[in-house]
């Protein structure tokens, strides 16, 4: 008796390619300057400008800061990975005041009890009010800060193996994102229309 296989191919749905949403540098700086809290403006800083995922920022550590070195150590991040990320200078004068008004013990941002670190819904929540207090309509969450790191590096020049390794990506494929979302080169190319030899006035208004 003859047995048949009968293969089925099943089509996957496509996944909509959609591209993060990114905060300007004049809209982060708005975000950032709205926050009062020193706590609050530090957990935010260090996500920026690390590009810090928020379950790294709320898991950080006092010994996690290396001020000698301008380094933030990020230990068991995705993968289980460690990775090193440059410290801001902004961001550890921010850091040493909030260390001398709330003199932290076990983790860099405790919760509401010592041995814990503050919830990553909390830091959400912090979030969301900032961008009420700076007039952002974005539909952002914290990893908008991260998406607007990586890309504001690349805008500056900084090279995307680079970016990837400080990102903690482990395939570029996952860093090359950026190169679409980046809009500065795209802002430069001049429209073909602007070139075109059109009458000028008539009775169209805008």
């Amino acid at each position: 008796m003859l047995k048949r296989k009968f293969v089925y191919e099943v089509k996957r749905p496509r996944k909509d390619k959609k591209l993060p949403v990114v905060l300007s540098q004049d809209e982060v700086a708005k975000i950032l300057n709205s926050v009062d809290n020193l706590k609050h403006k530090a957990i935010l800083m260090l996500v920026y400008s690390a590009g810090l995922r928020v379950g790294e920022v709320v898991k950080l550590k006092s010994e996690d800061i290396d001020s000698k070195q301008m380094l933030i150590h990020i230990k068991g991040a995705k993968g289980r990975k460690d990775r090193y990320v440059m410290l801001s200078e902004i961001a550890l004068e921010i850091l040493r005041g909030y260390w001398r008004e709330y003199k932290p013990s076990k983790y860099l941002f405790q919760g509401a009890k010592a041995d814990r670190y503050i919830s990553i819904r909390t830091v959400q929540k912090i979030l969301e009010h900032a961008c009420q207090k700076a007039g952002i309509k974005k539909e952002i969450t914290v990893h908008s800060l991260r998406h607007s790191f990586a890309t504001h590096l690349l805008e500056a020049g900084t090279d995307l193996r680079y970016i990837q390794e400080l990102l903690g990506h482990a395939h570029s494929k996952t860093t090359e994102i950026y190169t679409h979302v980046s809009t500065k080169s795209i802002s430069k190319i001049q429209s073909p229309l602007d070139s075109l030899d059109l009458k000028k006035g008539g009775n169209c208004r805008v």
